[in-house]
């Protein structure tokens, strides 16, 4: 039964994404890429969200709560700030330049030879670290929920490989051959199904826990475990309550105003003022994440204790033991979206980047439109074979994929983050800052993991700590090099109206009410 509904969901994804797409003209770089410019608020938040939130975060951070509590909602709640920022600030300079991708500005603002080098940061963190991580903590989300092992009878490393390429071979089809408007599409319908059935996990555990009654199970998960339920994190925590200042709101920042992945939905916007429509409401839910990927592992370690062997399991344990077996498949087929939605719209976005600042640039420069797509859809296959290649040997990863993945995404998230900014807010800053930057930037992360990992272990500042001195000191560096070798010609930014720039008159106001609602429940919860 629950193998039926999990088939039946995720085909129905599939066909209304089809039709959905058949009138979008994907020969063409802005149909392809950017959806035609025609997608509108609840589109683009249904896919922000969708692409944000998969089994490495489903499953990682609510193992983090079962371990430490509420504190790690950090990366829900800080998330809507950033967003709000991006809506105001970011936003309305991507649509006034009619950009495709963020290196494309990088372009414009310093050079080609930054704009190749941003591109190949962000290709390489795709490829080597974030798509086999998606494909691997979901291939093990699902292998264990339908038990394949045991089903087919085969090996758990058997089982991985399995789900390992049949997530990555339909992931493909949807990002290779669909382009942005099917990833869209099917990240709305899957985010609606998430969003339903990530609720009702939380909701079945404390009518659990509460015997029947949802208030009398928060009562007692709330009086018997007041620990997880402060939100100031010490310095041994793993968000001590000091980085929420530093380097916490750079990574937001980064990923919800600069990472290819996550702009390219508002990018693809019909006008600023669906974009930044699209990014508040994502906003406004974000801050509601916490009941979705922090509740349930507060709830598991209420009624499991400390007995789960890997606080990884706290999720999955807790879903097998409240969810009822008729729902399994609907929730499984959800979370196979999620899973699909996080691992296509990073190769969605590999194939943007590499066609359009890459092939276009290097290696044929009077490429139709067509053969921009056609060589961007071969570089996904290629991509996608090698993710799939790799995802399997991640299970010899360290422990903690989420705060993994967040600590080596520094290596290129803070360095371009840095030049993005430096671009935007002044005129005069050359391109070798720029180039100077991201070099020094990487290079000084990728040191201070490699030696924080073996000979200094413990030593060093918090990595979110270390992420801040490095954007710091990366700025002091470029505006230096700018005061001492300013470019000749002062930037201006062309408004080339490719879209309507004229700004949603309520940004502003809602996303003030925003920020008051994330520090208000820092304030009820400290």
């Amino acid at each position: 039964m629950g193998i039926i509904s999990f088939v039946g969901f995720t085909l129905l994804v599939a066909i209304i994404s089809y039709i959905a797409t058949r009138k979008t003209d994907e020969t063409s770089s802005e149909g392809y890429f950017l959806g035609g410019r025609s997608l509108t608020a609840i589109v683009i938040a249904g896919s922000l969200l969708l692409t944000n939130l998969s089994t490495e975060q489903i499953v990682g951070l609510n193992g983090q709560s079962y371990t430490e509590g509420i504190l790690v909602m950090a990366w829900e709640t800080l998330a809507a700030i950033a967003m709000v920022i991006t809506a105001v600030f970011l936003l309305p300079r991507y649509l006034k330049g009619g950009i495709t991708t963020v290196p494309q500005f990088l372009e414009r603002r310093y050079d080609t030879t930054t704009k190749a080098i941003t591109s190949g940061l962000f290709l390489t963190g795709y490829v080597v670290v974030f798509l086999p991580i998606v494909l691997y903590s979901g291939s093990l989300a699902i292998s264990t929920m339908f038990d394949i092992p045991d089903l087919l009878g085969v090996s758990k490393s058997t089982s991985i490989w399995m789900c390992v390429i049949g997530i990555g071979v339909i992931g493909s089809i949807y990002a290779i051959f669909g382009g942005l408007k099917a990833v869209a599409v099917s990240d709305t319908i899957n985010a609606v199904g998430l969003l339903i059935g990530g609720i009702m996990i939380p909701i079945f555990g404390l009518l659990e826990v509460g015997g029947g009654s949802m208030l009398e199970g928060i009562n007692r998960v709330m009086t018997t475990n007041p620990e997880k339920f402060r939100v100031i994190g010490d310095s041994d925590s793993s968000i001590p309550f000091a980085t929420i200042f530093t380097g916490m709101m750079l990574v937001q920042l980064f990923y919800w105003g600069t990472n290819q992945a996550i702009i390219q939905r508002a990018l693809g916007a019909k006008n600023l003022k669906e974009g930044q429509k699209g990014l508040l409401l994502g906003s406004f839910i974000k801050i509601l994440g916490p009941i979705i990927v922090v509740l349930p592992g507060i709830i598991a370690f209420h009624m499991f204790g400390d007995k789960l062997s890997n606080a990884d399991e706290a999720y999955p344990t807790l879903v097998s033991e409240v969810l009822p077996l008729s729902l399994v498949g609907f929730f499984a087929a959800v979370l196979f979206g999620a899973i699909l939605s996080s691992f296509n719209s990073a190769l969605n976005s590999s194939v943007t980047l590499f066609g359009i600042d890459i092939y276009k640039e290097y290696f044929n420069k009077e490429a139709s439109e067509k053969q921009v797509v056609k060589a961007g859809k071969l570089f996904g296959v290629f991509l996608a074979v090698f993710a799939m290649m790799i995802a399997p040997f991640i299970a010899n990863a360290p422990d903690g994929l989420f705060g993994y993945l967040q600590k080596v995404n520094g290596c290129y998230s803070i360095p371009i983050l840095t030049i993005i900014v430096v671009g935007y807010l002044t005129k005069k800053v050359p391109a070798i800052a720029a180039k100077i930057a991201i070099i020094s930037g990487a290079t000084f992360y990728l040191i201070y993991v490699v030696l924080d990992a073996t000979i200094l272990k413990g030593d060093f500042p918090h990595f979110l700590h270390v992420m801040a001195i490095l954007f710091v000191i990366n700025i002091i560096i470029m505006l230096a090099i700018g005061k001492l070798y300013p470019r000749e010609k002062a930037y201006e930014q062309k408004y080339t109206m490719e879209v309507d720039i004229t700004p949603w008159k309520y940004t502003k106001i809602i996303g003030v009410v925003i920020c008051l609602i994330v520090i208000s429940t820092y304030i009820y919860f400290k």
